[in-house]
């Protein structure tokens, strides 16, 4: 939505403006200008990336046009989950909570937050530590090393639109200066003609030069570094979940296990510490004989 507000802003401050200098904005019309930048651009784009970085991409802006980051609600079931997991662990044993585990679609605590399985990636990452909570022969520092350079690649990967878009977007200006001098080629070869008409051919050419100015500055790296932001919001979770684990396999308690992970997401987003308490306590997941009794008490 902002992306779209924005270049209406754009959009009209640029043509208005040159309307209100005087220029004649039927100029700025040259159809085969822009096929021919848009054209070059999508061409050397394929040429410098892999068909899954390219797919990748059109996800991405679609992510950055609907601003796809995780809201308080998404924190929350990540929180709620991951509660529910520990205290499974801690009631029960490891024996009780690898079902969970293995099979997580299968599983009536994952099944309870729908938003988590959604994000197969997440739910495989909280999946894969919890199972090496289990196995129990990890140290906290080694599990934290691991941590770090899986989000490491994670990161790596996610960043690849942003990067093939960033390169995209150095690159437009210097299409524009071909299509610009593809425009005065074409100029040149109508020298004898008359003033006029040699000066519209002229415009037309520099009209390319501009294009490629404002495509590159005013849309390809502004959506770019939208999505690099969006990408990296997207990444918060894990990081949620790396803080709690670790506190959780430090000793902490699961509650107190929430708090670090609960400080890591940023303060727009975060919820409070009431929030999360009244979320894990009040939440279906099937932790404990205990914890339901208090669940329906509550209820009632």
């Amino acid at each position: 939505m902002t992306i779209l507000m924005g270049l209406i802003i754009a959009g009209v401050s640029l043509i208005g403006g040159f309307a209100a200098l005087g220029g004649k904005v039927s100029v700025l019309w040259q159809p085969w200008e822009f096929v021919i930048i848009v054209g070059v651009a999508i061409g050397t784009y394929v040429v410098g990336n892999p068909m899954k970085s390219i797919l990748d991409t059109l996800t991405a802006t679609g992510d950055a046009v609907r601003n796809a980051v995780p809201k308080k609600r998404d924190y929350l079931d990540v929180l709620a989950l991951l509660y529910g997991l520990m205290r499974e662990l801690r009631a029960k044993g490891r024996n009780e909570v690898e079902p969970h585990i293995e099979e997580p679609f299968n599983s009536p605590i994952f099944q309870n937050f729908p938003s988590v399985l959604r994000n197969r990636s997440l739910t495989t990452f909280i999946c894969d530590y919890f199972r090496l909570i289990i196995v129990g022969n990890a140290r906290a520092h080694e599990i934290e090393a691991l941590v770090d350079e899986e989000l490491h690649t994670i990161h790596r990967d996610q960043m690849k639109p942003y990067q093939a878009m960033t390169a995209l977007a150095e690159a437009l200006p210097a299409i524009g200066i071909i299509a610009a001098v593809l425009g005065v080629i074409k100029a040149m070869g109508a020298i004898d003609q008359s003033p006029q008409l040699l000066g519209s051919l002229i415009g037309a050419a520099l009209v390319g030069t501009f294009l490629g100015i404002l495509l590159s500055y005013a849309l390809v790296a502004p959506v770019a570094n939208k999505i690099k932001g969006v990408r990296e919001a997207r990444l918060r979770p894990y990081i949620v979940v790396k803080q709690t684990l670790l506190a959780f396999m430090n000793g902490a308690a699961p509650q107190i296990a929430l708090e670090h992970g609960r400080k890591t997401i940023s303060d727009t987003d975060r919820p409070t510490i009431d929030e999360v308490e009244s979320e894990t306590l009040s939440s279906s997941t099937p932790v404990s004989e205990n914890v339901q009794e208090m669940r329906q008490k509550g209820a009632a």
